[in-house]
């Protein structure tokens, strides 16, 4: 019987991928035919490594109910129904799967995986370890290779998907983000200092019927000496530990010191005008401001975007990890020693929370050059957003662009569009002739929101690039009586948020003074 604890199983041979993928497609194995099959509660359920629901919807002898039971809930199969399903000798053949008697058992979790223009693709990774369960992933191995969870889908919606010759999945895991790199890279080099992810990460691509990428043994940027990439993402072991007991989670340097050190050396293995993207978790130190903390590590020539989704305090943060590794279901008075072994090493850190979120880098030749100053934009931000954001993030830095290249006098030149989606609010008592403030809101991408006065909300209203900003404002001074030269004096600044916020979009070269 194969076991679902031992650290190293060999792992299937990629032989007869193509023709695996055959079948799990011929019996609609796929996101969409997951959710027809276990309906809404039951899919999300699996999502979070409940499989109750899962079990319940697959009672029937159907291939795919076949499938679901053998890849994803890991359960024993009557072997004439897996033949039925499966070119079943090639799978045994390969080691995809093993004969127990009169039933067959999966070596390996198989997870059907949406791309982004409705790609069919399939992540390989260990049994037992989907990401999210109530109780953890159940697995403590040092060299266990988790499959597609949270991290690594936000990670993918957030990356700059735009034609590349040359893209970095740095760490990566069960290869999610090698397989999306391939859709749009010449090149993909894919590292991680645990060799059976490099496995598990070419039976990813070869499932999904992508192509090989380059795979590299090793630490950070080791393995790929002096290259250098217009494309690095790294979904890193970025967890703040006392310890590096799990390789997938666990980044064996104290403190922040391996997510800071990723970010650090990036800046030098990026072509210009290529993008390093990561998440990362952040310590937040007694005396120092967590914005300062982040600021220092943005490397020489380059742009940054960080956002600090969530923070946590010391004790959430590691009872949230101590739960991922299983650690609460041990005896409470090994539980109490490690949790009180994390709270030792906040302490002596003076770490009171520790803040998580997305760090991205753009080198700017412009910047290497000092013609310009870096745009460094640290902000929190916990609230809603609609993924995927790679155009958002791509848009980010293509506005920092502009407004460096334009000062206030040249913002009164230029003609500016409303963005899409954006709506207007106006908040005040009921029954009031005026509200007391009026609100921009977008139903996209960050979904921001941000307080206008009067006039910035009559600016934004009859912006559709036909006038100057300027022009614009010298009609809403003779409307509300104000003097026009004091509206061009003051108005520019909240022109500058508003076009760097993406509520307002430069509708090209200026047609009128």
């Amino acid at each position: 019987m194969v076991s679902t604890t031992s650290p190293t199983p060999s792992l299937p041979a990629p032989a007869h991928a193509a023709r695996l993928r055959e079948a799990l497609l011929a019996a609609d194995f796929t996101a969409d035919g997951l959710l027809d099959l276990l309906g809404a509660p039951a899919y999300a359920a699996l999502a979070r490594s409940e499989t109750v629901p899962a079990l319940r919807a697959t009672r029937g002898d159907s291939p795919l109910e076949t499938l679901v039971r053998l890849f994803l809930l890991q359960e024993a199969v009557e072997y004439g129904r897996v033949a039925a399903a499966l070119p079943l000798e090639e799978a045994l053949a390969d080691g995809w799967v093993v004969r127990e008697d009169d039933t067959v058992r999966a070596t390996v979790d198989i997870r059907p995986y949406g791309g982004p223009d409705g790609e069919d693709w399939f992540i390989a990774s260990d049994l037992g370890c989907a990401v999210g369960g109530a109780s953890g992933i159940g697995r403590k191995d040092e060299g266990v290779v988790l499959g597609v969870g949270g991290a690594s889908t936000t990670l993918a919606g957030i990356t700059v998907r735009t034609p590349v010759s040359s893209a970095l999945d740095l760490g990566t895991g069960s290869g999610i983000q090698a397989l999306h790199a391939a859709q749009h890279a010449t090149l993909v080099t894919a590292t991680d200092l645990n060799p059976r992810a490099l496995d598990f990460t070419r039976l990813t691509l070869a499932l999904s019927g992508a192509g090989e990428a380059e795979l590299l043994q090793g630490s950070l940027f080791e393995p790929v000496d002096g290259d250098t990439y217009d494309l690095i993402v790294s979904n890193p072991p970025f967890v703040i530990s006392p310890g590096a007991r799990l390789t997938y989670r666990d980044g064996g340097m104290g403190g922040d010191d391996l997510c800071r050190t990723l970010v650090q050396e990036a800046g030098e293995r990026l072509n210009d005008g290529g993008y390093a993207q990561f998440l990362a978790n952040w310590q937040h130190v007694e005396g120092e401001e967590w914005q300062d903390r982040l600021r220092s590590w943005v490397p020489r020539g380059c742009d940054a975007w960080i956002v600090q989704r969530e923070v946590q305090d010391i004790t959430q943060y590691a009872e949230l990890w101590l739960r991922d590794s299983g650690d609460h279901r041990e005896d409470p008075q090994r539980y109490a020693e490690r949790y009180a072994a994390w709270l030792d090493e906040f302490e002596a850190r003076k770490t009171r929370a520790v803040g998580f979120g997305w760090i991205t880098l753009r080198r700017n030749p412009a910047v290497v050059a000092g013609a310009v100053e870096p745009s460094i934009v640290i902000e929190e931000w916990p609230h809603p957003v609609e993924q995927p954001l790679g155009d958002t993030v791509r848009a980010h830095f293509e506005r920092q662009d502009y407004l460096r290249a334009h000062d206030d006098a040249a913002l009164l030149t230029e003609h500016f569009t409303l963005a899409p989606e954006v709506m207007q609010e106006q908040v005040g008592l009921p029954g009031a002739e005026d509200p007391e403030h009026v609100v921009l809101r977008q139903n996209r991408g960050m979904r921001r929101a941000t307080k206008v006065d009067h006039v910035g909300a009559g600016f934004a209203g009859v912006c559709d690039g036909s006038l100057s900003a300027g022009r614009i404002l010298d009609a809403i001074g003779q409307l509300m009586g104000e003097d026009p030269v004091l509206l061009r004096d003051r108005t520019p600044q909240a022109i500058r948020l508003l076009v760097e916020e993406g509520f307002l979009l430069p509708a090209g070269e200026a047609r009128e003074g």
